[in-house]
């Protein structure tokens, strides 16, 4: 089925034509719509016609106003002030348009078929070390964006760009090397098991490596081997891969988020690529020799000592840098990929590294005028205490004691009302689950990416206020009236007048294409939780003043009111689900 316009597109489309016919000298003109306190939009374009036609502006909104003519979508029209409009839409063209939303199975948003490739660089854990809290925001943020993306007609490339090189790994695997049945197990292993295995000889070669010689010498020759492709050592360092794979997709699982094997594309997957980079670069002259070394200079990026500060693609002596394998990434991402537009969910404190990396890929060539790249910064996880999220202890917070917390927290609100509601244990704890993971994305996702914000898992499990908790009540109720309703169906009647909470509601729940096309252009997912959230408080205002089953309404009413209630039941879930959060039928 096509799009469906909204309602702000369909009066901005009048009010132009209106003022064409009424104006035809000021030549095609924009209405400059908002939507309003005053009623249901106001237009304030006429005051800069004025000016530019000299004429008085309220005389010459009273001939857009007559050119407009009678009609069924713009209802009451008045001229306000010094000329603007207040527009009230018709109640028959509200419900019209919203039951032709309830009719497509995208709820009438577009899907732009003729997007271009985006490449989105997001959930970048390290091989062979834990996840901690640090990595929630990554994860969370660019699934969310992978959906919205999708759903509105993107082309999405994931890739994870894992930290899986680099000098460590000589220690790792010298250590396993001269104990080759550490990392032997059974099949099957878990996440926790594989994680386990692996700190218990992390831990072992670095005492190891801190207090024999010899051996850090032998280690550090490793890491030669291994950047030279020696056989042998490639074949333990996939072991470490492969191990730490286990690990991560138990806790990509647990998240509820699905992450593939092939959209796996570390540093390791660049390696074949650096050295003509830095080739590319230096015959270029984007990149010059510096005490050795390969950089990149920028007027406007200066150090405490008022020098500049260079982006060093290579080291002098003579290993790369990470610029070397992001600038290769940005190679693969659009000569290969074929990609137009290139997304990295990062935390804010890598702004300037990423600042310098676009840049320098500008200079080559690389970025242009139809290649962009765009950094999703992310805030920090802050504590109730307002500092960075740390155990008792001081220990970074592993990702996994947070989620299982979170969930226990939300399965006891569950269990709370189980009884009332009649659920099974395994629906309690299948339901805890959803409730505690979606607090936790949700509470990252209602806040602006580049803000901090503390995390409070009482608030989060909380009915009360702008959590997902609330959001997921109000779409189990949504489904409880449903069951209620017996035989009696959602219709849309056009020819009923709307109370206010239904007049209000039902604009709202006409936004919901608007909002995703500016959360998919702008990379603010925070917005589309804004709007979930505010649909939710329209839904019980609503409740509270339109009673849907009541005995006392006509059958019309009832079906009018059944039909809002399912399709702000139908928004809800859609929107949730690309926010990565599920919303159970009870609960």
């Amino acid at each position: 089925m096509a799009s469906v316009p909204s309602l702000a597109s369909n009066v901005q489309q009048r009010l132009a034509d209106a003022l064409t016919a009424a104006l035809p000298e000021a030549g095609a003109a924009d209405p400059l719509l908002r939507r309003s306190d005053r009623a249901d939009f106001q237009a304030n374009g006429i005051l800069a016609l004025a000016k530019k036609l000299k004429g008085n502006p309220r005389e010459l909104a009273a001939k857009v106003v007559d050119a407009i003519g009678p009609n069924d979508v713009l209802g009451d029209i008045e001229v306000s002030g010094p000329g603007f409009l207040n527009i009230t839409i018709t109640d028959k063209a509200i419900t019209r348009t919203l039951a032709a939303r309830a009719a497509d199975d995208r709820l009438g948003v577009p899907f732009a078929a003729e997007s271009g490739t985006t490449v989105i660089d997001y959930a970048q854990p390290n091989v062979a070390k834990e996840m901690h809290v640090g990595h929630l925001r990554s994860a969370v943020i660019g699934d969310a964006m992978v959906q919205i993306l999708e759903f509105t007609g993107e082309k999405v490339v994931r890739r994870h760009h894992i930290g899986d090189w680099g000098t460590q790994f000589g220690m790792l695997i010298q250590y396993l090397i001269e104990h080759p049945h550490e990392l032997d197990h059974r099949d099957g292993v878990s996440g926790e098991e594989a994680m386990s295995n692996l700190n218990r000889l992390y831990k072992a070669s670095r005492t190891l490596f801190d207090s024999d010689e010899e051996f850090k010498d032998r280690a550090r020759r490793r890491v030669v081997d291994l950047q030279a492709g020696d056989e042998e050592t490639l074949a333990l360092w996939q072991k470490f891969v492969d191990e730490s794979k286990i690990y991560f997709y138990s806790v990509f699982e647990k998240l509820d988020m699905e992450i593939r094997d092939p959209d796996i594309v570390g540093e390791s997957g660049y390696n074949d690529m650096l050295d003509e980079t830095c080739r590319i670069l230096e015959e270029s002259g984007v990149a010059v020799r510096s005490e050795g070394a390969l950089c990149v200079f920028f007027d406007d990026v200066k150090g405490p000592d008022g020098n500049p500060v260079p982006l060093i693609v290579k080291k002098s002596n003579g290993g790369y840098g990470y610029a070397a394998t992001d600038l290769s990434a940005i190679r693969d991402r659009v000569q290969n990929l074929g990609a137009d537009t290139l997304v990295y969910v990062v935390d804010a404190r890598q702004s300037l590294h990423f600042k310098m990396v676009f840049e320098t890929a500008r200079r080559a060539g690389w970025l242009n005028d139809k290649v962009k790249a765009v950094q999703l910064a992310f805030g920090t996880v802050l504590g109730k205490d307002g500092k960075p999220f740390k155990t008792r202890e001081g220990e970074t917070v592993r990702l996994v004691d947070l989620l299982d917390e979170a969930i226990d927290r939300a399965t006891a609100v569950v269990r709370e009302k189980a009884e009332k509601v009649g659920l099974s244990e395994q629906e309690i704890v299948e339901n805890g689950r959803y409730v505690g993971v979606g607090a936790v994305k949700y509470a990252d996702l209602s806040t602006s990416a580049v803000r901090d914000y503390k995390f409070d898992l009482d608030q989060m499990v909380s009915l009360n206020g702008d959590t997902s908790v609330y959001l997921q009540y109000a779409y189990a109720r949504i489904q409880s009236i449903k069951r209620k309703a017996g035989d009696r169906s959602p219709v849309a009647h056009p020819e009923l007048a709307l109370a206010p909470a239904e007049r209000a509601l039902g604009l709202h729940l006409d936004q919901f294409g608007e909002v995703l096309s500016e959360v998919a252009s702008s990379y603010e997912p925070h917005k589309l939780a804004a709007y979930l959230y505010q649909l939710a408080s329209h839904l019980t205002t609503f409740y509270d003043q339109c009673h849907v089953l009541s005995a006392d309404n006509p059958a019309e009413v009832v079906e009018n009111r059944l039909f809002l209630v399912d399709l702000t039941g139908r928004t809800l879930h859609q929107g949730m689900a690309l926010l990565g959060i599920r919303t159970p039928e009870r609960l």
